[in-house]
Formats: structure tokens, C-alpha cells, sequence
């Protein structure tokens, strides 16, 4: 029987699920390593705030593709090399910033995140459930959640203190996640293989993003939310620092920092939290507890307030963790098993692009706006949009519990 670590034939300790999701956690960690940092790139190479959000978006760019082409890799070659090559790539990612010698190659490192996150999506979330004893799934699901949000938010209070408070704050934060990076690769090497038949050369596909016609009516609303949530996670992550910089002169990166991680933090509340609701209650609640963050959002860049942005970060998160969970589990029960992966991964393009295009329509707004114009725009609309479906919801719920 399998526990947190087990024995394979031979004898030899293997570790288990809890050491897969510390393997997700610093995976994940160094996708928003830089969130604090942009400001002092600014600063160096002179760059405006549309070219911070453009270098934060093209992370999403990768993420997308690789959800679409290898999206199910590891179903074929295993889960331990597509682990161990999305570790090489987030290895890639931090030489990248290491060495940055201006604009090409901020922009090659945010891609390269990009890749390493859609590969760790999917087999690392597979490889911690597959690794948990049968009883113990569910707190597993809760350890693969767990991982990717607190990896998420880690990232940047991980930079904010060392560029805050250690030297080199441009290269420090990049040599501390590649000796985690190498800790994990030393880690997954250990990790038991959960496929059985793998084979040599996979092939790179994209698997078809068509939603079936019954699904339509649960995915619209699901997918929606999940792109108001995500938009409201890319301007934290990519815009708040500069705001919190700027226009509220806390200059301090380790409270940047702590914003950013305070916000995956709710998220990762609100997404063990639908355990409780349930699918039809937690939908429309989170879509309306997102909309109550935003409103603090908005109420903190007019009146220039660090409390109500807190608030509005924790209230906010909690509501898109909420929703985005239930979607995803809404989305993923209505599909017929035959089109199941390709429906699923539709959902998560739609998110993806809801952390990315909104943010750069942010940071173009910043040049006839400013930041708080282009921040109280962003806001209403955003509002607008998620509480037009929390509101459907309430009138046609998504899913029975």
C-alpha cells in the first residue's frame, strides 16, 4: 500500500505525492520570479509600462502553445521527463534573466516560463494524484492546488525579500530558484514512474478546441469567469507593483512581494473552499465575491489606499479561486468522455488569454491614461463582465451539485 513515500521492488525509498507537489511548487515558483523586479528592469533598460505587461504576457503565449501541442505528453513518454524538462526549462528561463542583456532576452525567459508551466500543468498535477494512496485523494487534489497557486505566489515574495533585503536583488533571486530548480530535478529523479507503457518519439498535436454543443451552455459562463479571474491575477502580476511603486511611493519590493503572494494565497482558499459549496453554489458566489475584490481594487487606485488594495487582492483571489475550481469542475463534468481533453483544454486557453490580453490592454492604456486611469478602466470592465455571469448564474446555475 502506498504512503506519503513508499519502496519500489528492489527495496529502495521512494518519495510520494508530497514530494511531487514541492516538486510543482518550485516549478511554478519561478514563473513569477520577476514580478517585483520589472520595475528596476524599467529602471535599467528604460522601457515603458506597455513593454512590462507585453514581457509578461508573452509568458501566457507559451504556456498556451504548450497546452495545445503537448498538452498529453506525458501520458506517452511518462511523467518523470516531461517533469525533468520543464524543470530544464525554468532552469533556462532563470539563466536567461541572469544574464539579461536587455529586451530579447527578458522576452526569451518569459517564454520559456511559459513552456515550463504548460508542462507542469498537466503532469504535475497528474503525477501528485496518481501518487496518492486511494485514500488519500483527495487531500492530494488539495496538495496539487496547493502547489500550483503557492508556487505562484512564492515567486515573487521570494524576489521581493532578496531584492529587498540581499545583494545583487537583479541576480540573486535567479541563482536562489536555480538551486531549488536543481533540489526538485534531484527530487522528480527519485519520484516513482506512474505509466507503465511510454513510448519513444511522441507526437506534438493540438487536440482539437471545439466544445461540443450540450457543453456550450455550461462552458460559456465557466470559461467567462475563469477569464475575468485570470485578468484579475495578470494585473497583480504584472501591473500592482508599479502602482504600489508609483502611485502609493512604497518603493519597498518585499511588500510588492507580499501583495502578489497574498492574492494566490486566497486562491488557493477559495479553490479548497468549493469543496464545501459545491459546483452550483460556487460558481455564481465566486463570480460575485470576485466582483466585490475588484470593487476594493477600483476604491483603492481612486482614493490611493494600500489597505483597500489588500483587500480587494484577498477578496478578490478568494472569489477567483472559487470560481475558476467550480468552472473547471462544471466544464470538465458536462463534457462527454470522448471529448473531454479537448474541451478542458479550451477552458484553459480562454483563461490564459484572460491573463494576458486584458494587461496589455492596460499598459497601453498607461500612455494616454496613466497607471490609475488605465487600472480604474481595467476595473470596471472587468467588474462589469463578471458580474453580468454571476448574475446569469444565479438565474441558471451551471451545474447540480
Amino acid at each position: 500500500m502506498r504512503d506519503e513515500t513508499e519502496h519500489d521492488r528492489a527495496g529502495r525509498w521512494r518519495p510520494g505525492y508530497p514530494a511531487a507537489a514541492a516538486v510543482f511548487a518550485v516549478g511554478m515558483a519561478g514563473t513569477t520570479l520577476p514580478t517585483p523586479l520589472y520595475g528596476l528592469y524599467r529602471e535599467q533598460l528604460g522601457f515603458s509600462e506597455l513593454m512590462v505587461t507585453v514581457v509578461f504576457a508573452v509568458y501566457a503565449l507559451g504556456v498556451i502553445a504548450t497546452l495545445l501541442l503537448a498538452g498529453n505528453v506525458s501520458d506517452e513518454v511518462g511523467r518523470r521527463p516531461v517533469l525533468l524538462c520543464a524543470l530544464g526549462l525554468s532552469a533556462a528561463s532563470a539563466l536567461c534573466f541572469l544574464f539579461e542583456g536587455g529586451l530579447p532576452a527578458l522576452f526569451a525567459g518569459r517564454l520559456l516560463s511559459g513552456f515550463a508551466a504548460g508542462l507542469l500543468s498537466g503532469a504535475a498535477t497528474v503525477t501528485v494524484l496518481e501518487l496518492a494512496p486511494p485514500g488519500r485523494r483527495a487531500r492530494a487534489g488539495l496538495a496539487a492546488t496547493a502547489a500550483n497557486m503557492g508556487g505562484l505566489g512564492c515567486g515573487p515574495l521570494l524576489a521581493g525579500l532578496l531584492a529587498q533585503y540581499a545583494p545583487w536583488p537583479l541576480r540573486l533571486p535567479f541563482l536562489a530558484h536555480l538551486a531549488l530548480v536543481a533540489g526538485a530535478a534531484v527530487l522528480t529523479w527519485s519520484l516513482p514512474e506512474t505509466v507503465a507503457q511510454r513510448v519513444r518519439r511522441p507526437r506534438l498535436r493540438a487536440p482539437g478546441l471545439t466544445v461540443p454543443p450540450e457543453v456550450r451552455g455550461v462552458f460559456v459562463p465557466s470559461a467567462l469567469a475563469a477569464f475575468g479571474g485570470f485578468a484579475l491575477l495578470g494585473l497583480f502580476t504584472a501591473v500592482a507593483p508599479s502602482f504600489v511603486a508609483q502611485t502609493l511611493g512604497v518603493r519597498n519590493l518585499a511588500v510588492s512581494g507580499a501583495l502578489v503572494f497574498s492574492v494566490f494565497l486566497a486562491s488557493t482558499a477559495g479553490q479548497a473552499l468549493m469543496g464545501r459549496v459545491g459546483v452550483r453554489a460556487g460558481l455564481p458566489a465566486g463570480c460575485l465575491v470576485l466582483v466585490a475584490g475588484l470593487v476594493l481594487v477600483g476604491a483603492s487606485l481612486l482614493v490611493e489606499s494600500m489597505a483597500l488594495l489588500v483587500a480587494g487582492a484577498l477578496c478578490g483571489g478568494l472569489g477567483q479561486g472559487l470560481a475558476f475550481r467550480a468552472g473547471l469542475t462544471a466544464v470538465s463534468g458536462a463534457a462527454p468522455p470522448e471529448r473531454r481533453g479537448g474541451t478542458v483544454s479550451a477552458f484553459f486557453v480562454i483563461a490564459y488569454l484572460g491573463i494576458s490580453v486584458p494587461v496589455v490592454g492596460v499598459g497601453a492604456l498607461t500612455l494616454w491614461l496613466g497607471l490609475r486611469g488605465a487600472g480604474l478602466v481595467f476595473t470596471a470592465v472587468v467588474t462589469v463582465l463578471v458580474a453580468a455571469i454571476g448574475l446569469y448564474l444565479l438565474r441558471r446555475p451551471a451545474a447540480e451539485d
